[in-house]
């Protein structure tokens, strides 16, 4: 097996199979990063529910968690959702949450993160997984 370093070019997503396979509940913490109005709204909302989502950029119907929609079409769209304050690993985690999961290379990050893309590449391709999320190497 063949190790590839990855590039600023590399693109990275959310590998939400490394939440299950980690035994980590990834519900727990979508439910954390819900707005004030959702986070009430939804409060006896049943984990996993998954609805119909039609990304608006493709018109691609496809499943996706019910908190993991509400996230990305309200509160990820909240001023407060990525500060300048918040954490590295946690931007770049609601990022993707903001987006869809579409993967972005840390030069892209680094654009709206307004950090700089060597620190994003070298704290996302260490041996360490942080929230899953992982480098898409073809």
């Amino acid at each position: 097996m063949s190790l590839v370093k990855p590039s600023l070019q590399t693109r990275f997503h959310v590998d939400f199979d490394w939440w299950k396979q980690n035994e980590n509940d990834w519900h727990v913490h979508l439910r954390s990063l819900l707005c004030v109005e959702h986070r009430e709204k939804l409060m006896d909302m049943p984990t996993g529910t998954m609805i119909d989502f039609v990304d608006p950029e493709t018109a691609e119907v496809r499943q996706m968690d019910g908190l993991q929609q509400v996230i990305l079409s309200h509160c990820a769209r909240q001023p407060e959702f990525v500060t300048g304050q918040t954490q590295l690993v946690e931007a770049v985690f609601r990022i993707f949450l903001a987006n869809g999961n579409s993967p972005l290379s840390a030069v892209e990050l680094s654009d709206r993160l307004k950090r700089p893309a060597n620190t994003i590449l070298i704290t996302l391709s260490g041996p360490r997984v942080y929230k899953g999320i992982r480098p898409i190497l073809d």
